[in-house]
């Protein structure tokens, strides 16, 4: 009983990081249409802003960390919208996912040309002592990586549904042209999605790397894994995010102790072929209608 609660805990650990990184996704869909197949590298960059931070410009750790969530939001976030989609959403479709697949590989590159191919050790941010919760023992820095991620998802969650630009952002996201005609700046709203979404890439950035040490190919299984909980989940629900990161998490860590290691990256695709099949609005998603 002890194993299964360290590898359960384990696993809602790593999921709820996939989650906000899902949780990405899911904003710029609402906020562009479009998917972001840049989101794994978007989440790889933010880690060797901190590294450049420590190692070139010798700040302190918390301020390396405060410049790089800067840098997220400047790089990942503004101009990302600025000078990518901006240009190409009007033309929307297939060129706008094409860009940010060649995003994708330019960052990827970009890292490795800079930083090597080496996996860079990375600073932990919180302790990584171990704790004994009911006989099994669990890593701190695996409970503060799930209380951090879960408690980011709820100020989130409160901060669209309880204020006034969170419920314009979710006008925005239903229907852009209604929205205007009330009088949100839909320009502005999708901005601030584009913000949010860097902020939690940086975040995630900071939770994960220190468990996976900072290289430039991290955002390959990272940015699939989390496209993949996202649609599990349902790709219009931010819950649905939620949901679809933690199952992952929880199910990959279950089957690489109790069945076999070998075909564990193979799982969430066999997830999403079943959700694909028996349920194609995710678990918690909802259809959506369209005029044909």
């Amino acid at each position: 009983m002890s194993q299964f609660l360290q590898v359960f805990l384990s696993g809602l650990a790593t999921g709820s990081i996939y989650a906000l990184v899902a949780i990405g996704f899911t904003l710029l869909w609402q906020a562009a249409q479009t998917v972001n197949f840049a989101q794994g590298e978007f989440v790889v960059v933010p880690a060797f802003f901190v590294l450049v931070g420590l190692h070139v410009l010798h700040l302190p750790l918390w301020a390396a960390v405060a410049l790089a969530l800067v840098l997220s939001l400047l790089v990942l976030g503004y101009l990302f919208k600025k000078l990518v989609v901006g240009p190409i959403l009007p033309a929307g479709g297939i060129s706008l996912i094409i860009a940010t697949m060649a995003l994708g590989i330019l960052l990827k590159e970009s890292i490795k040309e800079f930083y090597g191919a080496e996996a860079q050790p990375f600073p932990a941010l919180v302790p990584q002592d171990p704790l004994n919760l009911f006989g099994a023992v669990v890593s701190m820095q695996d409970i503060m990586n799930l209380l951090i991620s879960l408690g980011i998802v709820v100020l989130l969650t409160q901060f669209l549904n309880r204020t006034r630009t969170g419920r314009c952002m979710q006008a925005t996201a239903q229907n852009p042209a209604v929205a205007e005609i009330l009088g949100v700046d839909v320009k502005r709203m999708v901005l601030y999605a584009f913000l949010v979404n860097a902020a939690l890439a940086a975040l995630a950035s900071f939770l994960i790397t220190p468990v996976y040490l900072a290289k430039f190919s991290n955002g390959e299984t990272l940015g699939v894994i989390a496209f993949i909980a996202a649609i599990v989940g349902g790709f219009n629900q931010i819950r649905g995010a939620l949901a679809g990161g933690l199952l992952i998490g929880v199910l990959d860590n279950l089957t690489a102790t109790y069945v076999t290691a070998e075909y564990r990256a193979a799982l969430p695709l066999v997830l999403l072929i079943a959700i694909i099949l028996l349920r194609p609005q995710g678990l918690l998603g909802t259809s959506e209608g369209r005029t044909v």
